[in-house]
């Protein structure tokens, strides 16, 4: 008996309010909305045109976690290809590896930050690493970089229901697992019933739904969904709907990789291109090869993040211990699958790089190396300023950092770029006069930049301070210790004219403590910064 248009309105009322049910209780998880609000924000910047690469640095930098765990990754052997030296900077790294390459990383670790609970730990590192996979996979497959950054974030969220069910309902996706409805294990279409049953609406509507909150465009709702039709008989080159397939096939490969016995999953793997090969132009051993390939990077996340994988677990399929074809290969022949695991998660944890971002002196040093290496290339000013801003913020530990520069036709020093707590709104408040009068008293920002001596001020609150602060700051800034570090050009045959000011700042009186070490990485952090406007200047 067909069902009337009234019997399907009346189920698509149901599922709206059981869905707003989920909605809710997810919801109550403090962390839902964290996560929420923070994809939301990488996402929308990365899909601007308008907002500037700067704004997705600041966005990642306000989270100290998440800016540690990056630089970690982005210093891997697959994104050091780029450039030898070790990246210190976000900013160096969006210039490296590009904007979405850098939302993509984001958008990875912030499910890993946020869908941690020791309840259920093992599961989730192994939903994690599976999405991931699947990802990575997708972009190891594409043809061009663009692809590959359109299908990476398409196959990340391809399984995001699930990923949403698992942390934030895990007393529901326990009765999935136990009816053998977990997707990717059971057939589609025995895990749609089961999750229907379960949940009282599909995986796909849940994630579509939150997707929508997080502002994901509409292509990439249209890439996480699953095709639902037979695999296209056809070439897909050139046509919108290839990053599809190419997420789904990346979503099915993970899937062999994880529940397949090392033994088979050549078969397996051989298998699946055979079905996509017209349609997505596979060759030879495309998609094994890019298996192993992903493998390879999958396991150096784990490294970089000190993220280890229980022994003789499903999840250590997806990482470098066993080989699409031979899975012991080089190995000894007597060593058990554990015995394996464990010597991986040894390497895993004597491998970790030195994490450049572990005090004062490392994070300054190292930027100065990574400023240093743009230098000698093709480079974008813009990128050398942030590299020194992001450099020089975070070695110190500032509240807030603001670069100013001076404008030829009124002479004044103009704030231009910010970094820090409100930082991109107080620049405007900067407008520094260079233009004394005689017998006229300077501020106290026109004073050290005239005079060229960097300056440390303690305690703002000092009578003797107080006097000499213009009105803007002592109504828009209001910072109770700062550091100001005037930059001068040397022209030849002409006066030295102050091209610009770092200004530093920090929440407490008398927390801005420098010693000679410091002061001395901070003036070479200037001097990049006057060299990279002579450089550009011809």
């Amino acid at each position: 008996m067909s069902s009337t248009p009234a019997d399907q309105d009346g189920a698509t009322v149901d599922a709206d309010v059981t869905l707003a049910y989920l909605l809710r209780r997810m919801r109550s998880k403090s962390d839902f909305p964290a996560l929420s609000a923070s994809v939301a924000r990488v996402q929308a910047l990365s899909e601007s045109e308008t907002d500037s690469l700067q704004a997705l640095c600041d966005e990642i930098l306000k989270d100290v976690a998440l800016t540690q765990k990056l630089l970690r990754v982005v210093n891997t052997a697959h994104y050091r290809r780029a450039g030898s030296d070790p990246i210190s900077t976000i900013s160096r790294a969006v210039s490296l590896i590009g904007v979405g390459g850098v939302r993509n990383l984001a958008l990875s670790l912030m499910l890993l930050d946020h869908m941690q609970d020791q309840g259920h730990a093992h599961q989730l590192k192994q939903a994690f690493l599976h999405t991931v996979m699947a990802g990575t996979l997708a972009s190891e497959l594409a043809v061009n970089p663009r692809e590959a950054e359109e299908v990476f974030v398409g196959a990340l969220f391809r399984r995001l229901g699930w990923l949403l069910v698992a942390f934030y309902l895990p007393e529901d996706a326990e009765q999935i697992r136990q009816r053998g409805g977990e997707p990717g294990l059971a057939t589609a279409s025995d895990s749609a019933r089961i999750v229907q049953q379960v949940l009282g609406v599909d995986l796909e509507a849940l994630a579509d739904h939150v997707g929508r909150e997080w502002g994901l465009p509409a292509s990439l709702l249209a890439c996480m969904r699953s095709p639902g039709e037979a695999v296209p008989s056809h070439s897909l080159a050139g046509h919108p709907s290839r990053v599809h397939w190419l997420a789904s096939l990346a979503q099915s490969a993970s899937d062999a990789m994880l529940h397949t016995e090392p033994a088979h999953l050549g078969d397996a793997l051989r298998k699946l291109q055979r079905r996509y090969q017209t349609a997505l132009g596979l060759e030879g051993e495309v998609l094994q090869e890019a298996a192993g390939r992903s493998r390879q990077r999958l396991t150096d996340l784990t490294r970089a993040l000190s993220l280890s994988v229980p022994a003789a677990s499903p999840a250590e399929r997806l990482l470098d211990l066993y080989y699409v074809d031979a899975p012991n290969d080089g190995q000894d022949a007597d060593a058990t699958p554990g015995e394996l695991a464990d010597e991986v998660e040894l390497s895993a944890l004597n491998q970790v790089a030195v994490d450049p971002v572990m005090n004062r002196e490392a994070i300054l040093t190292h930027g100065i190396q990574d400023i240093t290496n743009t230098l000698v290339e093709s480079f974008k000013l813009q990128t050398v300023l942030n590299m020194v801003l992001e450099t020089i913020w975070r070695g110190l530990g500032a509240r807030r950092i603001i670069f100013c520069l001076r404008d030829a036709k009124t002479n004044e020093l103009v704030g231009r770029l910010g970094l820090g707590e409100g930082a991109d709104a107080l620049k405007a408040a900067f407008h520094i006069s260079l233009n004394v009068q005689p017998g006229q008293q300077p501020d106290l920002f026109a004073a050290v930049c005239h005079r060229n001596v960097d300056t440390l001020i303690a305690d703002a609150s000092v009578a003797a301070v107080v006097r000499l602060l213009p009105g803007w700051f002592q109504t828009h800034v209001k910072a109770p210790t700062f550091l100001v570090l005037p930059l001068w050009m040397k022209r030849p045959n002409q006066p030295d004219v102050v091209l610009g000011m770092i200004y530093v700042d920090q929440a407490d009186a008398g927390s801005l403590v420098l010693d000679e070490r410091t002061l001395s990485l901070l003036r070479t952090l200037r001097n990049q910064v006057i060299m990279a406007f002579k450089q550009t200047a011809g």
